[in-house]
């Protein structure tokens, strides 16, 4: 049986306000042509189908005509389950219709396995598919006391409470599979991932998923990564973008997994070419280096994050310049060589608080002047401030 293992689409999310649907809509069409090329048995898709719980109705088309495509009428299993950006009933919406294409779509987490027959193969899937179990998802308090150490140790036990439950149901002659979208202790994060631990308190430890599958495939972190549940092979397989500057460089992809009943699995990562890339600059020589690199077509069809030395405050009229010289330029983060930043600190400690303000407000919006209403908000907030330290402004 062949498998091939994705997760964290998060159709719907932009970049600083850059729209990346036409991304999503490249990368989602080659992860259909994968499928086909490799005559995949099955997917499984673990978790955070969408970035938020009220999506785009292009990214909710989006993901139905995605579906479509990857059950091959009905003749390739899809197993979809709900990660923490993604609302449960919104996932399972169309349950009665896809189960009629071979799709499952799974909103909570449920009491048992999913059994699965695979037609091209002729074998069964069993999959303990296990939706981001929050306590409110699970439906009960964890612990009555209110301290980290209890809540954690708590939440880790009744996830392996339930893993375990689950294996009582895997089958000596099937595929046994573990799914869920949660945060295993050891794993890698990056900063585009939303926290699905406070504290620590969503962390689960690996030795609670080691039951006995022959594969865990899981959704959450955006770095692709491998990890061991005892015997267990698993993997995060990984956004198929890179949805922050965290993940510049990062090559992304989908698992493919080769597996028998009773057989260790083969496991195999295919690297995906869809989507622009995400890189960080860092010109020490000023604005005359990123021009030269502009010219010379540097990440000509990448998002840029720009840190940019200089001597002298960068102008409204060369932020404009720049990002006309190169559209894919999302963040221009100055830093001033240290005597001329003393200078301009001076300078600015001489200036009326709201204009200090104006001039940072214009900074952060591209050259936008802040309205009268949110320098007076600012302004008493500065008084709060004031009054609450003593009389002095704090400055660092």
């Amino acid at each position: 049986m062949r498998l091939l293992h994705t997760a964290d689409w998060h159709l719907g999310r932009s970049l600083e306000g850059r729209s990346r649907q036409s991304e999503q809509e490249a990368v989602l069409a080659e992860i259909i042509s994968i499928a086909n090329d490799e005559k995949v048995d099955a997917v499984i898709m673990a978790g955070d189908v969408y970035d938020s719980v009220n999506p785009p109705a292009a990214s909710e088309i989006l993901f139905y005509e995605t579906m479509k495509q990857l059950s091959h009428g009905g003749k390739r299993p899809v197993v979809v389950i709900s990660g923490n950006h993604d609302s449960p009933e919104r996932v399972e919406a169309a349950s009665p219709l896809a189960l009629t294409h071979g799709i499952t779509l799974v909103g909570r987490p449920s009491q048992g396995p999913l059994t699965i027959a695979i037609p091209s193969c002729h074998q069964e899937l069993v999959i303990s598919a296990v939706p981001y179990p929050s306590e409110s998802r699970l439906n009960e308090c964890l612990s009555e006391m209110n301290e980290e150490a209890y809540i954690r140790s708590a939440y880790d036990e009744r996830l392996s409470v339930l893993f375990h439950s689950h294996a009582q149901a895997f089958k000596k002659e099937a595929v046994n599979v573990v799914m869920s979208h949660l945060f295993i202790a050891g794993g890698r994060e990056s900063d585009s991932e939303r926290p699905i631990q406070i504290g620590g308190a969503y962390t689960v430890s690996p030795s609670s998923l080691d039951v006995g599958a022959d594969y865990v495939a899981l959704g959450h972190l955006h770095r692709p990564q491998s990890l061991a549940f005892g015997q267990t092979p698993g993997r995060y397989s990984g956004s198929p973008l890179a949805y922050s500057f965290s993940e510049a460089n990062q090559p992304k992809s989908v698992t493919l997994i080769d597996c028998e009943p009773g057989q260790p699995a083969d496991i195999r990562e295919i690297y995906l070419k869809s989507g622009k890339p995400l890189v960080r600059w860092s010109a020490k020589q000023g604005l005359e280096e990123v021009y030269q690199w502009i010219e010379a077509g540097r990440d000509k069809q990448a998002w840029v994050d720009l840190e940019i030395t200089l001597k002298d405050a960068l102008a409204i009229r060369d932020i404009q310049n720049l990002r006309k010289a190169h559209e894919g330029l999302i963040h221009i983060r100055p830093i001033y060589l240290e005597a001329e930043n003393d200078e301009l600190f001076t300078r600015l400690s001489e200036l009326p608080l709201q204009d200090i303000f104006g001039r940072f407000y214009r900074q952060q919006t591209g050259g936008a002047d802040p309205d009268q209403a949110l320098v007076e908000l600012f302004l008493e907030m500065a008084k709060e401030t004031e009054e609450e330290s003593g009389g002095v402004y704090a400055t660092d």
